[in-house]
């Protein structure tokens, strides 16, 4: 007897979230160059259903990127509903995005790679968060906590920068960095 529909589909969303998650998980460890039968190997899947869902790399690189872009945006509002203040929630919500950049080994590289499919990924990024960052820079300087005249592009720019690590300068230190610039936006209370 086949399965109802609701159940491949239940199933299928299950396969494409285990792959993207491996592939994330992946992209961590070896960039974005990591070799598909690692994926596949990490989400319990064949390589032939990544290459099913995901017919090249820069169609598996941008569903990666478009679920974790998506995901720290829609963090946003959550954490303005449960955060003590404005000012917490752009904490919180900073360090998702620091987490979010730190973690894109090979994304620079594959941006400017030429391949048509990694295109529209910046966009996507700025398109996206950049009104989630907004959206949370209004909200401190309406509760009096940051000035007025810090612009979300230019807040996640210092921030971008403050998040390229290297052999002397890790993940711990990027966030040590974001927190102090963070703390010299506050407004004195």
């Amino acid at each position: 007897m086949p399965e109802p529909v609701g159940v491949r589909q239940a199933q299928a969303l299950r396969t494409r979230g285990a792959v993207l998650d491996a592939a994330a998980a992946a992209f961590v460890d070896q960039g974005v160059q990591a070799p598909i039968r690692d994926i596949a190997e990490r989400a319990g899947v064949g390589v032939g259903t990544i290459y099913r869902n995901f017919p090249t790399r820069a169609d598996l690189v941008t569903a990666v990127y478009r679920h974790q872009i998506d995901t720290c945006a829609a963090l946003a509002p959550r954490l303005l509903e449960e955060s003590a203040s404005p000012f917490t929630a752009l904490t919180r919500w900073v360090d998702a995005f620091v987490d979010f950049l730190v973690t894109k080994h090979g994304l620079g590289a594959a941006l400017g790679s030429g391949d048509p499919g990694m295109e529209n990924l910046h966009a996507l990024m700025l398109d996206t968060l950049l009104p989630a960052c907004a959206t949370l820079l209004d909200a401190c300087v309406a509760d009096d906590e940051l000035s007025s005249d810090i612009a979300a592009y230019t807040l996640m720019r210092a921030i971008g920068n403050l998040c390229i690590t290297g052999p002397d300068y890790d993940q711990a230190d990027a966030k040590r960095m974001v927190a102090i610039l963070l703390a010299g936006c506050r407004r004195e209370a």
